[in-house]
């Protein structure tokens, strides 16, 4: 097994020791989900749901340092905090969230995501296997080696492998920026919005953008 298949390993014995129906682990950088790995393309799409909206409890989990528990996405609190995601999620089954953030008590460096087809809370031993879990996930993504024979690129870790996609929106969102004369975040959130109003993720949008496919221009917002 290479070091790329080990995340999704991992959240396959989430799904195991855990009441849900599917998982995913990513990394976060500059307010982005770098996704990982995903036990299911169920997870993987609800995952790439929050990265185009830059909303979800995984980018709560990240703000706040703690587990963010989205017990019930089809009524309630939990669709008042995320409207849009919750509309979205549902409109794929999944019902609730639970999202763990990876790292230690000062650094959250990403996020384990806990997916189930019903509404529904974990029980305390529920929440306390689900940490150990996402402990194990932490150790594991920072104990994993080193690119085997990446040349002049060998002193990065094995993880920049798999953050191709990100690489594209950061490299989306700078062509951005100079098309339409904004910063960093207005560039994001437009490419976000573009993504959001015709039913793509931000990773289809930023690919579109970088082979010229796509121009934004600064009186429409796009071409």
């Amino acid at each position: 097994m290479g070091p790329g298949e080990i995340p999704a390993r991992l959240c396959n014995v989430a799904v195991e020791l855990l009441p849900v129906t599917c998982a995913s682990v990513s990394l976060h950088s500059d307010g982005m989900p770098v996704q990982l790995g995903a036990s299911s393309a169920q997870a993987a799409y609800v995952t790439e749901i929050q990265a185009t909206l830059g909303d979800g409890p995984c980018q709560s989990a990240v703000e706040s340092g703690t587990a963010v528990l989205a017990r019930d996405l089809t009524a309630g609190r939990d669709v008042l905090r995320w409207p849009v995601f919750a509309q979205q999620a549902t409109a794929a089954g999944v019902r609730a969230v639970y999202s763990m953030p990876l790292g230690n008590d000062t650094v959250c460096v990403g996020t384990l995501d806990l997916y189930r087809d019903t509404p529904g809370d974990l029980t305390e031993r529920d929440l306390r296997t689900a940490r150990v879990v996402a402990g194990m996930m932490t150790v594991a993504l920072m104990a994993l080696p080193r690119a085997e024979d990446a040349g002049d690129l060998g002193d990065e870790r094995w993880l920049s492998g798999l953050a191709v996609d990100q690489d594209q929106i950061y490299q989306a969102t700078g062509m951005i920026m100079a098309q339409l004369g904004v910063g960093t975040g207005e560039a994001l959130a437009r490419l976000r919005a573009h993504a959001f109003a015709h039913g793509r993720t931000a990773v289809d949008v930023a690919r579109e953008v970088v082979d010229h496919q796509l121009r934004f221009d600064r009186d429409r917002g796009r071409l």
